[in-house]
């Protein structure tokens, strides 16, 4: 195996440092030196946790080691991130040996406070929030909308990523129901169905098979459901391994579009369903090919996108004249399964992270769901499990560029 030797430095730097200040302090204000040598061991003890997290093979090795890599990375980060938010604070605590020869305690019992609420509210998005769902009520107008589906309800759901829950069915089965429970016209799923490789899925067919709609069941590829993040013997067994994904998601009873498009018909009237594969952000493939799926984008009938990343909303159709589609659905994002106050980090990397958006005279909308799963750290802090019901309604669009509408109904 090959160790990834400067991730490694890395770390064990950035740990020494920490805890060499944690040490410091802790050598400063308390009397007893057992207190400071235990900290010390155990801040040892982490350091060879840290390399050993680093050194796991996860693009090679089984589900099983993904899961633990996954809640080792993320025990490894519930500890030193409260430890970060002890030495941001603790600093402001040797401000007072400018004027007078001491440390101010408080604002140390101040930091230790935070450090322990942030430690609290991590396990919390770990162990609650991360299968809480929620179902967000959007209504979408269109001028365009045909008489016949206004009213239409539609039901999207995103990234599951069920390799992430192991063989317990437990909390598919309850997204399962939720849906269900909805009873929409139609329910759309905006892709990342796995992790790494389509076999994740096999627990998940039955649960999954349960979801019923008059229009059925429409999905889309997201970038993890190709297999590229993970390394294959050879190309014939990523190949076998797509072909499979193709396979157990018609098994399950879902259209799977790939860059391909079809109608949904009420008496005279019809709209179509564009789904595009992927638009995988660099250095992964672009797989998506809007006009390889529908070929006169720009035409008067009212469509329906989805497509797996926002970026290729903002890249193909917002502010596009010559494309005509007036809602897009997309996932993708997570909010980077953390959102407080309707504030996440997704914003830097994103524009279009979470909710309702509109282009710069509303003629092309896009719905971003945060996704129902998650993927390389098993938490969501804020950012709850999303189902989005979305109402069609005809009428002039009511969002302004760029905008963000986002109302949650939970579901506890």
């Amino acid at each position: 195996m090959r160790l990834p030797i400067f991730p490694m430095i890395i770390l064990i730097a950035f740990n020494l440092l920490v805890d060499g200040y944690i040490w410091a302090v802790l050598r400063r204000v308390v009397k007893s030196r057992g207190v400071s040598r235990a900290y010390l061991v155990s801040s040892l003890l982490l350091i060879v946790y840290a390399a050993v997290i680093v050194a796991l093979p996860r693009r090679r090795g089984g589900d099983s080691l993904l899961l633990a890599d996954m809640w080792m990375l993320y025990s490894y980060f519930t500890v030193y991130v409260p430890k970060l938010v002890f030495v941001a604070v603790s600093l402001f605590a040797w401000l007072p040996l400018l004027w007078k020869r001491m440390v101010s305690r408080t604002v140390l019992r101040i930091g230790v406070l935070l450090a322990f609420a942030t430690f609290v509210v991590m396990w919390w998005g770990a162990l609650v929030n991360r299968t809480r769902i929620d179902v967000s009520d959007v209504v979408v107008y269109s001028e365009n909308l045909p008489e016949s589906f206004d009213g239409y309800t539609i039901v999207q759901f995103s990234d599951f990523h069920v390799g992430t829950y192991g063989n317990d069915t437990t909390f598919v089965s309850e997204v399962v129901d939720t849906i269900n429970g909805l009873h929409p016209d139609i329910i759309f799923f905006t892709g990342d169905i796995v992790n790494r490789r389509t076999d994740e899925l096999t627990p998940f067919v039955a649960p999954l098979s349960r979801l019923s709609a008059p229009d059925g069941v429409v999905s889309i590829m997201g970038n993890h459901d190709y297999g590229d993040y993970r390394e294959w013997p050879s190309p014939q067994a990523k190949s076998d391994n797509l072909r499979r994904m193709h396979y157990m998601q018609a098994e399950m009873g879902w259209r799977l579009l790939l860059n391909s498009s079809e109608w949904l018909r009420r008496g005279s009237d019809s709209i179509a369903v564009v789904g595009v594969e992927n638009w995988g952000d660099p250095p992964f493939t672009v797989y998506g090919d809007l006009r390889k799926a529908y070929p006169a984008p720009g035409d008067s009938i009212f469509k329906i996108l989805l497509t797996h990343n926002p970026a290729h909303w903002v890249a193909e159709v917002a502010d596009t004249d010559s494309v005509n589609i007036p809602l897009s659905l997309s996932g993708h994002t997570h909010a980077m399964q953390i959102e407080v106050g309707g504030w996440s980090p997704a914003k830097y990397r994103y524009p279009t992270w979470g909710g309702l958006y509109a282009d710069s005279d509303s003629t092309h909308l896009l719905y971003v769901n945060i996704g129902v799963g998650a993927v390389a750290l098993p938490m969501r802090i804020g950012a709850t499990p999303e189902i989005t019901r979305i109402t069609l309604r005809r009428g002039p669009a009511s969002l302004s560029s760029p905008s963000r509408s986002h109302t949650r109904q939970n579901n506890q």
